[in-house]
């Protein structure tokens, strides 16, 4: 029986590696108003090239994928763990090869992908030579696939896509776009879908403006409009029709991420709390003597330490199943846990900071947005819930209780007394015949 909660020694001196790396090296670039995306900037490049490098030095490079694709090819528990520490700087998921949408479309490409596809696009994707956007939310229908209407029709031997995307991330600084379009509209809701790489530069692909989340100062989020773009045949990915299935696929282990990201982000927010409530003096000693922000600083601790070990859990679950269908409920219940636990910390973390906290001179305003994305990205909380709902209640899809069911009290204690006469109530019974 394995059931311990002990990284190995060796992973271990990796993390250990890791926390210091990204505390010194990576996480100051975050504050040189560089992008992490615009591999085209030689500034950025001459910055985060010789990280990347020693990044590579140590067998941590892009660890999700396999050793014929340049990884470790890590189970999700290693990488969630790698995933804490990375959450907490802004330029970490690129430095160490992990930065989505990237790491998802190079799964679709490498499983999908021709040889030329994979030469032209995946090669320089895996080594941050280029990167990629995922388009698929649409500005009617967001991220409900059954509701899009960007058409991909037949056309010779190309395919000609109409239509809009809406926060298409990193569409303006993306060599291509992996776009899903309607193939199929008589079919079952979700087999009408097909996805498709299309490359940036093709004609008709118009970026009509690049919208930013808010306080940002550069946004990256595209609007994309599709208006009568051609692709090669072959520029199909997968089957026809098969679009959701391959977006779930590859949704799934990145919800696993995003979360552990969420555990090291409310880590280091815990972290600030502490280290204010300490040194703030009051009228009558410091922040730390009061039982509310006692109380603040227990309940983030509880929640963190409740939502890691879930997410962690549902990792290891991953790791042993390999199956993202039969781990479907748990990995719906981090995803929709994750805002909240974000939230509340960061929330708590503002207001013990005061008028610091809501200024711009911290970041705390910006992790109680983040924790309002990580609601809506890959798909919005309630949805998840009703997966988590739906999955759950399949256990007891052939129950049919009677009004009294058998757990009511008048009825658990009738069986009680059948499988354990009173025998001083025998007796009395008996005496009573006799008499």
């Amino acid at each position: 029986m394995a059931w311990d909660f002990e990284t190995e020694p060796d992973f271990q001196a990796k993390l250990d590696w890791m926390e210091s790396f990204v505390a010194e090296k990576v996480e100051p670039l975050g504050y040189l108003g560089i992008h992490p995306y615009d591999v085209k900037n030689p500034r950025r490049n001459a910055l985060v090239r010789p990280l990347q490098q020693e990044v590579r030095d140590q067998g941590l490079w892009a660890c999700h994928l396999g050793p014929e694709l340049g990884g470790q090819g890590y189970g999700q528990v290693k990488l969630g763990l790698m995933n804490e520490i990375i959450g907490g700087a802004t330029f970490a998921p690129i430095v160490f090869g992990c930065q989505a949408p990237d790491t998802g479309n190079a799964e679709i490409i490498a499983h999908y992908g021709t040889p030329e596809q994979k030469e032209r696009y995946l090669r320089p994707l895996l080594d941050n030579e280029i990167v990629s956007a995922f388009s698929m939310t649409e500005p009617q229908g967001g991220s409900d696939p059954t509701n899009f209407v960007t058409r991909a029709e037949i056309d010779g031997n190309h395919w000609k896509i109409n239509g809009e995307k809406w926060f298409s991330t990193n569409g303006k600084w993306a060599d291509f776009l992996i776009v899903m379009a309607v193939t199929d509209p008589d079919a079952p809701r979700h087999e009408r879908m097909s996805m498709f790489i299309v490359p940036r530069d093709a004609p008709g692909v118009e970026i009509v403006r690049n919208v930013g989340v808010y306080g940002q100062q550069d946004g990256s989020e595209s609007y994309v409009r599709y208006t009568d773009v051609r692709v090669p045949a072959d520029h199909l990915l997968g089957t026809r029709g098969s679009a959701f299935a391959i977006s779930q696929t590859r949704l799934g282990g990145g919800r696993v991420h995003h979360a552990m990201r969420t555990v090291g982000n409310c880590r280091k927010l815990l972290d600030k709390m502490g280290r204010r409530a300490v040194s703030r003096t009051t009228r009558t000693g410091t922040l730390a003597d009061y039982q509310a922000v006692q109380f603040d600083i227990a309940d983030s601790y509880i929640e963190l330490e409740q939502f890691k070990l879930f997410v962690l859990k549902t990792a290891w679950m991953i790791d042993k199943h390999n199956d993202y269908r039969r781990v479907r409920k748990d990995i719906a219940a981090i995803k929709a846990l994750m805002p909240k636990v974000y939230a509340d910390i960061a929330k708590r973390c503002i207001h013990i900071h005061g008028s610091l906290g809501v200024s711009n001179e911290m970041p705390f305003v910006g992790g109680l947005i983040a924790a309002m994305v990580m609601g809506i990205a890959d798909g919005p909380t309630e949805v998840h819930k009703a997966t988590v709902a739906k999955q759950h209640l399949k256990a007891y899809r052939d129950v049919k209780d009677p009004v009294f069911p058998d757990y009511s009290l008048l009825n658990r204690k009738a069986l009680a007394m059948e499988l354990y006469p009173d025998p001083v109530g025998e007796i009395a019974d008996a005496a009573e015949a006799v008499a």
